[in-house]
């Protein structure tokens, strides 16, 4: 978690702490408070609901309806998330994550409210939308089960930033045996959603929410792009993220790897040299590792590196 930067670490901290809360074994430890009301509380209502509030638009976002939802929404944070932070920082990211939130959330109302009306005109002779209201408390108790949660929305609108700011980057996804680039892969995923959207009703998965979450991402970069944003770079212009970091960490022109002169003084001593010379062996050393790992992420992925090779490229990214 130490690695992690620090807006993702705080998201992903609040996601399993509100998930730990609302775990059954915990309600037996502190019986005076049924924590599975949590999720009636921050859930996301229909809006149209008696028990919806306005703050669930934000608090539906971390909270999630079992093990599987949250590890594989905590996994595509904890993927995607440090590189957009990194690019962006924690501040832009931290907006970007909560406003794709804030739109899924909003498609679901407006995909529920369809849902409603179009279950009132089926049941309801001569129904009009000027009744809409009256039904809706006389469905109010139904109406409170509609409840979305979990940080998909903002999942689906983190991976489309990576997908846009690094296109062409290679990925390796299981089952699939050969990599893809990055812009294909978000490209798929959005069409499945959509198709699910549209054809698979009654799962359970609110997959309007989630090309929703989507849709914001892609005007928010977009507006980043257009108005050339303090803090935001195009990695997608024929340069990956990984090329450059190489540039930043290695290219500063001659010999001079570090922003450090290499030239040992016209008046040093043969100490000073030796001494300059084992600083510049050391180096050329570190920048040869370096080589190899971003040699290793263009072939098989970022994901096959070691522990240590993780940890050894983002300390060199972060120096001068």
């Amino acid at each position: 978690m130490m690695r992690i930067t620090p807006v993702t670490r705080f998201l992903l901290l609040v996601n399993i702490v509100v998930f730990f809360f609302m775990s059954s074994s915990l309600s037996t430890l502190v019986p005076l408070f049924d924590f599975q009301d949590l999720e009636d509380m921050l859930g996301l209502h229909f809006f149209l609901a008696p028990h919806f509030r306005f703050y669930q638009l934000f608090t539906y976002m971390f909270v999630h309806a079992g093990f599987t939802h949250i590890l594989f929404n905590m996994f595509g944070l904890w993927m995607f998330g440090p590189i957009l932070e990194r690019v962006w920082g924690g501040r832009r990211f931290l907006f970007y994550y909560l406003s794709c939130g804030l739109g899924a959330g909003l498609f679901q109302e407006a995909a529920q409210l369809v849902q409603f009306y179009a279950l009132m005109s089926s049941q309801v002779p001569h129904f009009a939308l000027s009744n809409l209201l009256f039904y809706a408390q006389e469905a109010g108790v139904a109406l409170n089960t509609w409840t979305t949660v979990g940080a998909s929305g903002s999942i689906f609108g983190v991976l489309l930033g990576f997908g846009m700011l690094f296109p062409n980057e290679r990925m390796f996804i299981i089952p699939i045996p050969f990599p893809i680039k990055a812009k294909y892969l978000v490209g798929g995923y959005a069409v499945v959603e959509l198709l699910q959207a549209l054809f698979m009703k009654g799962d359970n998965v609110a997959h309007l929410a989630h090309i929703g979450g989507m849709v914001i991402g892609f005007f928010m970069i977009r507006y980043w792009q257009k108005h050339s944003a303090q803090g935001y770079q195009n990695y997608g212009n024929g340069h990956s993220f990984f090329e450059q970091l190489k540039q930043k960490m290695g290219n500063n022109g001659g010999n001079n790897h570090w922003g450090r002169s290499t030239h040992s003084p016209s008046n040093g001593t043969m100490g000073d040299r030796k001494a300059d010379w084992d600083d510049n062996e050391r180096k050329r050393k570190a920048q040869e590792e370096i080589d190899q790992i971003l040699d290793k992420i263009r072939k098989s992925g970022y994901n096959s590196l070691s522990a240590d090779e993780k940890r050894r490229l983002f300390e060199q990214s972060k120096r001068p």
